[in-house]
């Protein structure tokens, strides 16, 4: 009878490792062939020195400034008009709440649904404490080792340079496209994108325009981002998160710091956060997770491939293994980071109540509805009240086909572009306008075509901003073959 035991289990292990075998054998990647192009020649040095200019508009968008703008945000939408005079004298312009300029340029065939290329001109501060450790100072533009320096160069007055130089590109050459083509470059995009980008969605709802596609920044080419797999990885992302911000106040009686109870309203607050943070959100290799780690599977090692061709037997180790790491934890579930505290004013005085902010990031498996449910129930204290830090949050958005022509062109695209790429459905975990955009747009992707490597990340936002000048230019290349492959 043992024998007859250790006998099936024996064959029942074949048959796994055999299963096993062949799925890893049949999970290959799936790249499409694609008709090679030839690329136009880019001025790399005048594209560079344009960016430099468009740099030194010191375009700043903070939390206080939201009815207001400089000069320096007029001075950049002329000097758009004055730097690109053929793709101005191309396209017809509309200037949306006075600094979004939203162009059209015509096409041949207006029964083709138009499509919609996004950024932003605005930029984030500089910290004043944190200047004199940049290599070249932030708003000067500088063309220097390689690269463009100052604040926008990443993030992201590089996508609109490089935009309007292949238009101005396209248009010289005598191209006049089938499909119509718009363009957005918002105002505010760092403080919401409310009075802009959602100004221009506004806009086209009323005169009834439905875009067949829009695309936004997002992601990059990403090389060595992604821990095991060295190869450039270009993530179109298909969704981005939602957002909420909550207010957890726990109360107490207060009093003096001498007779202090055995808990008080800061105590009761840090159980609270403690036991929030010990449970991460659910989530897992599923929807827009599921897509991206499916795309990027079959290009890591042998061992790794195993594990992704067998998701059936592995999940559980996978999902494991990339919630060690904080890049590859976003992706998988919505996150959330207890940022800000509010206590007592007085080192010796009790405080009547104590609040924590958290932000969230909300997954598109997830809402706001079930991110406020799931922080009541890991705090479970009625002593704690949630809020909605200024009574509203956003939702996630939907995700975009990775089926569709949009998606088809972009990948064909980034690989007569960049080569031998992988090219995957990716998702967004911070914030960009095409929130606003996908209102009046079909399916909404997002990723710029610059190469963003590891070393870059602490850039965004931060110090020492910078891309590099065949970067840029390489980027003319992609916008020039993207308007030439989707709008024919």
């Amino acid at each position: 009878m043992l024998k007859k035991i250790l006998k099936i289990v024996g064959v029942a292990l074949l048959v796994l490792i055999a299963v096993q075998v062949v799925n890893t054998v049949r999970y290959t990647p799936n790249t499409p062939e694609v008709a090679q192009i030839d690329l136009p020649e880019v001025d790399a040095a005048r594209v560079a020195a344009r960016l430099g200019e468009a740099i030194r508009f010191q375009t700043i968008s903070t939390s206080e400034d939201m009815g207001t703008r400089g000069p320096a945000f007029q001075g950049f939408v002329d000097w758009l008009v004055a730097t690109y005079p053929l793709a101005n004298g191309a396209m017809t312009r509309e200037m949306i709440n006075g600094l979004t300029p939203l162009y059209r340029w015509d096409g041949s065939d207006p029964a083709l649904k138009p499509i919609l290329l996004t950024a932003h001109y605005d930029v984030v501060p500089v910290a004043a404490e944190g200047v004199s450790e940049w290599q070249q100072p932030p708003f000067s533009g500088l063309v220097a080792d390689g690269f463009i320096w100052g604040r926008g160069a990443l993030d992201d007055k590089s996508a609109i340079v490089a935009i309007m130089e292949a238009i101005e590109m396209l248009v010289e050459s005598g191209h006049k496209p089938k499909r119509t083509i718009y363009l957005s470059f918002g105002h505010d995009e760092e403080i919401g994108g409310a009075n802009g980008a959602g100004m221009v969605a506004s806009y086209l709802k009323e005169q009834g325009i439905q875009m067949a596609w829009s695309l936004d920044e997002g992601s990059m080419v990403l090389l060595d981002v992604i821990p095991g797999l060295g190869a450039a990885v270009a993530s179109i992302n298909t969704s981005e998160k939602g957002y909420l911000t909550l207010d957890i106040t726990a109360h107490s009686e207060g009093g003096h710091s001498s007779l202090p109870p055995r808990d008080t309203a800061v105590s009761t607050l840090a159980q609270a956060i403690t036991d929030l943070q010990s449970a991460p959100v659910p989530g897992g290799l599923t929807g827009a997770s599921k897509d991206f780690f499916d795309g990027l599977g079959p290009h890591f090692s042998l061992v790794k491939r195993v594990l992704f061709a067998n998701q059936w037997l592995y999940r559980p180790i996978l999902e494991g293994a990339l919630s060690g790491s904080a890049a590859t934890d976003a992706m998988l579930r919505s996150t959330k980071a207890p940022t800000m505290l509010v206590g007592s004013a007085k080192d010796n005085v009790l405080p009547q109540t104590a609040t924590a902010t958290v932000n969230f990031r909300i997954h598109p498996r997830d809402s706001i509805a079930s991110l406020i449910a799931h922080t009541n129930e890991m705090i479970d204290n009625p002593d704690i009240d949630v809020t909605i830090r200024g009574g509203f949050g956003r939702e996630p958005s939907a995700v975009s086909d990775r089926d569709s022509q949009g998606f088809h062109d972009l990948e064909t695209t980034f690989r007569q572009v960049f080569g031998d790429i992988i090219v995957v459905a990716g998702l967004t975990v911070a914030a960009t306008d095409s929130r606003h955009y996908a209102q009046v747009s079909d399916d909404s992707y997002r990723i710029n075509p610059f190469v963003f490597t590891g070393a870059d990340i602490k850039r965004l936002h931060g110090r020492n901003e910078r891309i590099s000048v065949d970067g840029m230019a390489k980027a003319v290349q992609f916008y020039t073959a993207l308007i030439q492959n989707a709008a024919q």
